[in-house]
């Protein structure tokens, strides 16, 4: 038995040690399924997954060849069992090794054995067409035979293997017909040879292979080339790294056995393997990978550093946070490949049609022969007209018509900095009419710096910047940058979303953050955020913040399109009026706690609204959930990325406009794709039914016909767009 299982698939304890765990007792795990290459294999390997008790969902990558799982309980169902079952056993997804294409030499290989046979094979039917006769035609057709023979035998195992596995499984998938036709049409030829016949077609039928596999070649192609970002991040991550152990030994380990608290030795000119603190040593780091900007970073001590950055100067020493599998490079690779695998609306279409492709056409291809023996009495003609239709009605197109454009789409955003997860919420995103706004973090950067730290008494400083160091809030962040110790101890921390920080010294109760909330019992409560002991205000803190470049003129711009704009802020009047007046926004409202910005979502959606909610908050992602499509900026709270279908890396605001523009430029390729392979099957299909296409046509038409609609969701990759900078800083209060 080989490692990890029979025939080297993995065991159920190393698919439970690759799962990542989504909170709620369900678990997530991605495994490589090789044999996943059309319509009908998507279906049958998500219906036999879904089958199983506790499996809530499967989504098959058909780019990837990668399914995503996810099940509720701690015993692990029998994915790998129940695959291997069906014909397509799964490994372990590796994302280190994702481009490491094993398909593309296999191709390249059968369609140089099919061209040369094809070549060899044309030149000796050039003389039974010149006129051969008798026994020279039978030597010629005979060793035509023999050259067949290694063709099929190695060039068509690509298409032998795959309807062999569907078969000896009780199903069907887009290669059985095409082996189908080329045995038949090998076999036609065979018995003309054996009965000394006047015509075989070697020379069609291993041309009619040697096309389907340049076909399905530049498939591959193109399909790799769409997804060329994926594997461009795949590139970014490092194979291993040096671990410094505690006596200062240094052992080179694999990425994947990186664990959290992990010191790495980061030297000049590598890349970060993991998300990581830095422990000691000063450099300067090439971050364009997390924020897409050129000019490279200064980095010491403490400072945070993201899977993928360059290292560029000098040594590093780094504290792992968290393993390569959940990484800020691994969860941008998942988003990538999720693009695909979303059921969108024309994707789910798609998907249905190909699914009674098999059957319909091979009982569309069974009657064609019975009517043509019918009609003519030649079965010849017959076999040969049905083997014609067999072939051109692979409906490769209408499967491809949705899933390349967004993976091209999906390409295009993440060029211009923006991380899409789901190719559905490209078509939610083509029909807002509204985009609302959170205030702090997303129409501001943030970037928040206390101003009036001089005139609050250092032991209240001191107590707010311990309760700060609880949260990832912006205000919080600017706070605890103060950094003056808090000599006694600070117990029952918690953060209430929307108010703000409480916590236990001795016998007094603190509270940092909404005054509303913080101060209690007096009516004339202090505005912008305050620090209370036991309900009494005892600071009151004043913050400078920056607006996020290119605000102004994306919102201008969105209202130039009928696009209604709000803003809903958890802040204070004073500071929301000063925040739209600079961007330009009319409609806003202050002092929402996440209830009531879900309320206002909520009501815009019942008078027909088509919502797009920008936000980063742990308090935005109750709204991030409920609005009909969402962004957050990479900076955002965890909780509010993982709400959201769209991560922005960029500062600039303009990401909304561009990723609204792709979206519908996305909409009118999917629509015309769709209307391509509707088309081409109208068309096709009867023209062979009547038997005015060859066996060899049909191969050239069905590849042609799956090209066009890649080289078609290619286009969206044209263009580029320019980036202007815009910076506004502005004082003034901000409310946790």
């Amino acid at each position: 038995m080989a490692p990890g299982g029979a025939l080297g698939l993995p065991s159920e304890e190393e698919v439970r040690l690759a799962a990542r765990a989504l909170g709620d007792g369900a678990f997530q795990v991605e495994l490589s399924v090789p044999g996943v290459h059309c319509g009908a294999c998507i279906n049958s390997v998500e219906k036999t997954l879904l089958a199983l008790d506790n499996v809530r969902s499967a989504r098959v990558n058909l780019s990837t060849r990668r399914v995503t799982i996810v099940w509720r309980g701690q015993d692990v169902p029998p994915l790998v069992s129940r695959l291997a079952a069906i014909g397509y056993p799964p490994h372990l997804f590796d994302t280190a090794g994702v481009s490491d294409d094993q398909t593309l030499p296999e191709l390249i290989r059968a369609v140089a054995i099919s061209g040369f046979a094809a070549t060899n094979i044309m030149l000796l039917s050039v003389s039974v067409w010149s006129g051969a006769d008798g026994a020279t035609r039978d030597l010629f057709h005979w060793v035509s035979a023999l050259i067949a023979v290694p063709a099929l035998v190695f060039a068509g195992r690509i298409y032998y293997r795959s309807a062999w596995q569907a078969l000896r499984h009780g199903r069907m998938n887009m290669d059985v017909p095409i082996a189908v036709g080329i045995s038949l049409a090998y076999a036609m030829s065979l018995y003309e040879t054996a009965t000394g016949g006047h015509y075989a077609y070697f020379d069609a039928t291993v041309s009619l292979l040697f096309f389907l596999l340049i076909g399905r070649t530049l498939d591959h192609v193109m399909r790799e080339k769409a997804r060329s970002a994926v594997i461009g991040l795949a590139r970014l991550q490092p194979h291993g790294a040096l671990v410094v152990g505690d006596g200062g030994e240094r052992t080179y380990r694999p990425v994947i056995e990186i664990q959290t608290g992990d010191r790495l030795l980061i030297a000049a000119g590598e890349r970060v393997p993991v998300d990581g603190v830095i422990e000691t040593g000063q450099s300067v780091v090439d971050a364009a990978i997390t924020n897409g900007e050129s000019t490279p970073l200064r980095a010491a001590a403490g400072v945070e550093l993201r899977a993928g950055m360059l290292n560029l100067t000098g040594p590093l020493t780094v504290i792992a946070q968290r393993p390569a599998s959940q990484s800020f490079l691994a969860e941008m690779t998942r988003l990538m490949e999720a693009a695909e695998g979303g059921r969108a609306r024309y994707r789910r279409i798609a998907e249905r049609v190909s699914a009674l492709y098999a059957p319909v056409v091979h009982l569309t291809a069974l009657l064609t022969f019975a009517g043509w023996m019918l009609w003519a009495g030649d079965w010849h003609q017959a076999m040969t007209i049905a083997i014609a239709v067999l072939i051109i009605t692979c409906p490769c197109a209408l499967g491809l018509a949705v899933p390349i454009v967004h993976v091209v789409a999906a390409r295009r955003l993440f060029e211009d900095g923006v991380m899409l997860k789901d190719g559905s919420a490209l078509e939610r995103m083509v029909d807002v009419d509204t985009v609302v706004f959170d205030k702090t973090g997303t129409l501001t950067l943030g970037a928040l710096r206390l101003v009036n730290a001089a005139d609050i008494a250092p032991e209240y400083l001191a107590v707010a910047s311990d309760l700060a160091g609880h949260s990832r809030h912006p205000v919080a962040a600017a706070i605890h940058a103060v950094s003056i110790p808090f000599v006694e101890r600070m117990e029952e921390v918690s953060e209430v979303p929307g108010f703000g920080l409480q916590g236990r010294s001795g016998t007094h109760l603190w509270r940092l953050g909404r005054a509303s909330w913080a101060v209690a019992n007096n009516d004339d409560k202090p505005g912008g955020t305050v620090l209370s002991r036991d309900g009494e205000p005892v600071a009151r803190f004043v913050f400078e913040d920056t607006i996020r470049p290119m605000t102004r003129q994306t919102i201008a711009d969105l209202i130039a399109r009928n696009i209604h704009v709000e803003m809903l802020s958890g802040d204070n009047q004073t500071a929301c009026d000063r925040v739209a007046d600079t961007v330009g926004i009319e409609r806003y409202s202050a002092n929402l706690l996440p209830a009531d910005k879900v309320s206002r979502l909520n009501d815009l959606a019942s008078d027909g609204r088509k919502v797009l909610m920008v936000g980063d908050g742990l308090n935005d992602a109750p709204a991030l959930a409920a609005a009909r499509v969402s962004m957050a900026p990479a900076t955002a709270a965890d909780i509010g990325r993982n709400a959201a279908d769209f991560v922005f890396l960029r500062n600039g605001l303009d990401a909304v406009l561009h990723t609204l523009d792709i979206a519908r430029r996305a909409d009118r390729l999917v629509r015309q794709n769709i209307v391509l392979a509707i088309i081409y099957n109208a068309i096709a299909v009867p023209i062979a039914i009547f038997g005015y296409v060859t066996p060899l046509i049909a191969a050239i038409a069905m590849s042609a016909s799956s090209l066009l609609v890649i080289a078609n969701a290619l286009r969206l990759s044209a263009g580029r767009r320019n980036r202007g900078e815009a910076t506004f800083v502005q004082t003034r209060e901000v409310q946790a």
